[in-house]
């Protein structure tokens, strides 16, 4: 975009969001160049700011008339590029969209812009025993909005499921400017699940504003357990033993000693440093049985293998234990500059051979591999730090990420299981699905968006000419 148009362009926004509300200045523009995942980078030509649906709606329409691409964004927390202006355009911030608009207790919903976090859902609806299940990690900053676009997760959806399960309305504005609600608050809606083909869409068919999630309420209590291990294996296979025998905890999350030893030199939470992995897992429910399913689990852990099986005795350990998990991944700023994060998905019986592979990739491409993850429902995230600065790394760190995807989808899985595909993943949807499964997607897209404005070059690799 040149200097003329770009300078236009910010008039006609400053008209609707204020001169306050449209950055244009190199610096400025520089903060919204992609989100957290950062081997790719780009600049886009200018941000606005808004803060109701209707200033979208108007924001939307100027740039369908010029022609310019658009790149909803949230927190930038997103693992993917989702984020990430590839082509220029305008990034449309939701940041100032972060009201909580009603909180129904009777009904079980909250109603959110899509600018509001995640965690403050579920702040609205504490006063009411409530709260709002899927839990990323990021889920103090990530905002709703953006948890819808990327289908997110997080270690409490092993029992409670994903966005998707809990997402009852949205209002969104498509490519042309239009407003609509999709869903129902009075029960599943009549005809194709609209909302359902939304929630994981990445902004490639519309913008959410607005989201009406379900509430689940609180459970009565919980019990949570930390099992400490000398063989990454034996961890990962008391993880089967769990779900076999009948027990279904809230969350299971294992963390490798390379992130342990990083998280206690960082927190001080009490981890055992020379322990090979370490199993969190958690129960909840109604307090009747409880017990009885924490010391089956720890009966498995135990013949597991586990060396010390440890349980928080008060809600101030249990919120140490899961700052510990949930902070994690930050702590590997100790160990590198850099770090990319993988999201691929298999069989919880292949943890084992999945682990072992992964760090094999790591030794033969030369980078250093440690993993945090949803081992309850074998979503893997193996973390690879590296030195942006090196070159050479940076092409062994995509080399290994490539070789990492591809093992989980050989092994049964996915590409991701909640980090989206963006633009990190855009050339192995054709290892999940054939060229006619591919067209059908494109359709959709093309039906709400046939000039494709909505975060182009996301998510659908271009086909291929015959």
């Amino acid at each position: 975009m040149g200097t003329v148009e770009r300078a236009e362009l910010a008039r006609e926004l400053e008209a609707i969001v204020g001169r306050d509300g449209v950055l244009t200045q190199e610096a400025e523009r520089r903060v919204y160049d992609g989100d957290a995942y950062t081997l790719h980078r780009a600049l886009p030509d200018a941000v606005a700011l808004p803060r109701t649906t209707e200033e979208v709606a108007r924001i939307v329409r100027i740039c369908a008339r010029r022609g310019v691409s658009i790149v909803a964004r949230g927190a930038g927390t997103g693992l993917s590029g989702g984020a990430t202006p590839i082509l220029g355009g305008l990034v449309l911030s939701t940041m100032r969209m972060s009201r909580i608009l009603a909180v129904d207790p009777d009904r079980r919903l909250v109603t959110a812009q899509a600018g509001a976090t995640n965690a403050s859902l579920s702040r609205a609806a504490a006063p009411y025993g409530l709260h709002f299940a899927p839990d990323p990690s990021s889920q103090v900053a990530s905002t709703i909005g953006g948890n819808v676009a990327e289908n997110a997760g997080g270690p409490h959806t092993l029992k409670y499921g994903v966005t998707v399960n809990h997402v009852a309305a949205l209002t969104v504005v498509l490519a042309d400017g239009r407003v609509t609600r999709l869903g129902s608050t009075a029960g599943d809606a009549p005809g194709p699940d609209l909302v359902g083909l939304f929630v994981g869409s990445e902004g490639t068919l519309g913008i959410v504003t607005e989201v009406t999630a379900r509430l689940t309420p609180s459970p009565e209590s919980w019990r949570t357990l930390l099992a400490v291990f000398d063989d990454v294996n034996a961890c990962t296979e008391t993880v089967t033993g769990i779900i076999a025998a009948g027990i279904v905890p809230a969350a299971m999350e294992m963390i490798d000693q390379v992130i342990l030893r990083a998280i206690e030199r960082a927190l001080h939470v009490g981890f055992p440093e020379d322990a090979a992995a370490v199993l969190v897992v958690e129960v909840d429910g109604p307090e009747p049985g409880l017990d009885r399913d924490a010391d089956a689990v720890e009966a498995i852990c135990r013949r597991q293998g586990a060396r010390e099986v440890r349980r928080a005795t008060d809600e101030q350990e249990r919120a140490r234990l899961w700052m510990a998990r949930k902070k994690g991944v930050g702590t590997v700023g100790r160990l590198a500059p850099n770090m990319v994060t993988q999201d691929g998905v298999i069989p919880r019986t292949r943890l084992p051979e999945a682990l072992a592979r992964v760090a094999e990739i790591g030794r033969r491409h030369r980078i250093r591999v440690c993993n945090v993850f949803h081992a309850g429902d074998g979503n893997l995230h193996p973390c690879i730090v590296y030195d942006q600065r090196d070159t050479d790394e940076v092409r062994r760190v995509e080399s290994a990420n490539r070789e990492i995807v591809e093992l989980c989808v050989a092994l049964g899985g996915s590409i991701t299981g909640e980090h989206g595909v963006g633009i990190e993943k855009l050339s192995f949807m054709t290892a999940m699905f054939g060229p006619s499964d591919l067209d059908v997607m494109r359709a959709v897209r093309h039906a709400l968006d046939p000039e494709r404005l909505l975060n182009p070059g996301k998510l659908l690799p271009e086909p291929v000419s015959p």
